[in-house]
């Protein structure tokens, strides 16, 4: 039968068209404080996964749009897991090759992922003098340029890495939010996400503070001093060197936590507001805890929560690996804890 009038239905043409538009989540039963507002950005509910999937769609649709990117080319970048999972799932869609150098502490689901998706991956075994992993991936990485031509992303260096957060995930915060953040909290490793967002946001709020969550054992705030990384096993956060997008004047504050505390964290998050989040969440998690005390009332506080649990059962939610974590941390063993999601007490 014909149909005189057709509704537009709500197909996608791709899963690329499902990134962004991340909801606002009150954390009200982790954050009961009459006077203090946390509202986390979901954006662990992107389709691959994590925040990457904005600066991955944005550099490589751009790159397409302007010629950096031709039809069929190889891409090739270093990376942690979740930038290559993003980076892998927009390859995929465009038709493009990809090449992710990756080191021991990229977790096995992502590994898995992105070889699903047709990614060749590499990796590098042993820290380089400078840098560590973070060094020798992108020693590699110059390598596979040299000899093939492929196209680098260069997430660290990348202004499309930011931007993609200005026109993403900070303009939807500022048109969302009526009432804008006193405080934006966000992990930082490119530092792309924390920059775009902080620059959009104060466009409505000059005087919002901005905290950057880092890792223990990350040079991103070393300024001049030399310092070599800290073994960090969480993915995410923290990096073995100073991005060139980072821009510490645009910085307030600094949080540096450990993965015991971090692991610890999405542990109460999934337990007080069923959100299974991954280890750069449980940072922003626990560096809000840290700041909170001393934050002027009243006070709201915006949050990215980058990653979600299902790639860190093997750390995060492990019983045996936390224990570990803690050792590292000079705290030493604490016994059994609650049995959750993944654990093995």
């Amino acid at each position: 039968m014909a149909h005189t009038h057709v509704e537009a239905e709500p197909i996608l043409d791709s899963v690329l068209d499902h990134i962004g538009r991340t909801p606002l989540v009150a954390l009200s039963r982790l954050f009961p404080e009459h006077d203090v507002e946390v509202l986390a950005k979901m954006e662990l509910l992107n389709p691959g996964g994590s925040m990457k999937d904005r600066s991955a769609q944005h550099i490589i649709g751009n790159g397409l749009a302007d010629g950096s990117i031709r039809p069929g080319d190889r891409l090739v970048e270093s990376s942690s897991g979740n930038f290559g999972v993003a980076i892998a799932m927009v390859a995929r869609i465009h038709g493009l090759h990809f090449t992710c150098v990756v080191d021991p502490m990229a977790s096995a689901a992502n590994l898995a992922i992105m070889e699903s998706l047709g990614a060749d991956v590499e990796r590098v075994t042993e820290p380089a003098e400078v840098g560590g992993y973070l060094g020798a991936r992108l020693a590699r990485v110059r390598e596979i340029v040299n000899s093939t031509g492929a196209v680098w992303i260069n997430q660290y260096a990348n202004d499309r890495n930011w931007l993609a957060h200005y026109h993403g995930t900070g303009a939807e915060l500022a048109e969302d939010l009526v009432c804008p953040p006193t405080v934006l909290v966000a992990p930082v490793s490119t530092t792309g996400s924390i920059l775009g967002c902080a620059r959009r946001l104060r466009e409505h709020a000059p005087q919002m503070r901005v905290v950057a969550v880092d890792a223990v054992g990350s040079v991103i705030f070393s300024g001049d001093r030399p310092s070599p990384p800290g073994t960090r096993e969480l993915p995410g956060a923290g990096a073995g060197r100073v991005p060139e997008l980072h821009s510490p004047e645009e910085i307030d504050d600094v949080v540096h936590i450990d993965d015991a505390t971090a692991a610890e964290a999405c542990r109460d998050l999934l337990l007080e507001e069923a959100i299974f989040a991954g280890g750069s969440t449980g940072s922003v998690v626990a560096a809000v805890r840290r700041i909170l005390p001393s934050l002027p009332r009243p006070a709201r506080v915006v949050c990215l929560f980058p990653d979600r649990g299902d790639r860190y059962l093997d750390r995060v939610y492990d019983d045996a690996w936390l224990e570990r974590a803690r050792v590292r941390a000079g705290r030493g063993a604490t016994g059994p804890q609650r049995r959750v999601v993944g654990g093995t007490a």
